[in-house]
């Protein structure tokens, strides 16, 4: 037709672009509530993850101020205080005194007067045995000599005696209050004098013992010594005559014909 263009009565086609067609996609997306953005896509993504830790067991809870390491020392085994010192020194001294008790108890025993079965002794002649002199010497004397303790005498003993043994028996000392002047005893006697008193001595070479009398005091006193029982028991008996009986002037027999 004349006049007319081709090119206006032919209308271009409408040709949407890919940047046309991202408002009207931003804009169901707004109305649906959903962000599009791929950051928003990536954080509902991580949703099963939170789920996955909610199924795990609850742990303790933190303080605010603590720290990941404060709340794993809260499991672990505590920390045991350091022993005081003076607890310390109780228990190593607590062993020490009870062994040092137990020592100290044995040696008091052993000490003690051991009891011996009852020693028999022969009478023999003292007249002076109930004396006041005897009465005087008798309590006094010492339970032990060394290891010679204080004997029980099988009844009837005779009067103003005393004995003393060893733990394992064997001969015994024996003292006698009260007796008659030796026979043996004159004026040409040697004398020994022990702790003041002056005595005179009588052998037994058979039963390897002596007989020690005392010749100086109010009575005569005999004393019965093992010849291995050393001076102890001489001395002693000295010691418990000067202390409870007055010397008194010597009275010899007569010299033999």
């Amino acid at each position: 037709m004349p006049g007319t263009s081709p090119d206006k009565d032919t209308e271009p086609p409408d040709t949407e672009t890919p940047h046309a067609a991202a408002p009207d996609t931003e804009a169901r997306d707004v109305a649906s509530g959903h962000d599009a953005t791929p950051d928003a896509a990536t954080q509902d993504n991580a949703i099963p993850d939170a789920a996955t830790h909610d199924t795990e067991a609850p742990r303790a809870a933190i303080p605010n101020h603590a720290t990941p390491d404060d709340a794993t020392s809260d499991h672990a085994a505590p920390e045991r205080a350091p022993y005081h010192p003076a607890l310390i020194a109780t228990a190593v001294a607590l062993p020490v005194a009870l062994l040092v008790g137990v020592l100290v108890a044995a040696g008091i025993v052993l000490r003690g007067p051991v009891e011996h079965e009852p020693l028999a002794l022969g009478p023999v002649p003292a007249p002076a045995a109930d004396g006041p002199a005897c009465s005087a010497l008798l309590p006094a004397l010492p339970a032990e000599f060394g290891e010679f303790t204080r004997s029980t005498l099988v009844e009837p003993a005779p009067a103003a005696t005393a004995a003393w043994q060893r733990p394992d028996g064997g001969e015994a000392v024996v003292l006698r209050c009260g007796l008659d002047r030796p026979l043996e005893f004159n004026r040409a006697s040697p004398l020994q004098v022990v702790n003041g008193v002056q005595w005179f001595e009588v052998r037994d070479d058979t039963a390897a013992t002596a007989t020690w009398f005392a010749v100086d005091r109010e009575t005569y006193i005999a004393l019965t010594v093992p010849d291995d029982s050393g001076p102890t028991p001489l001395q002693a008996v000295s010691d418990t005559i000067t202390a409870h009986l007055p010397a008194q002037p010597l009275d010899p027999g007569e010299l033999p014909n």
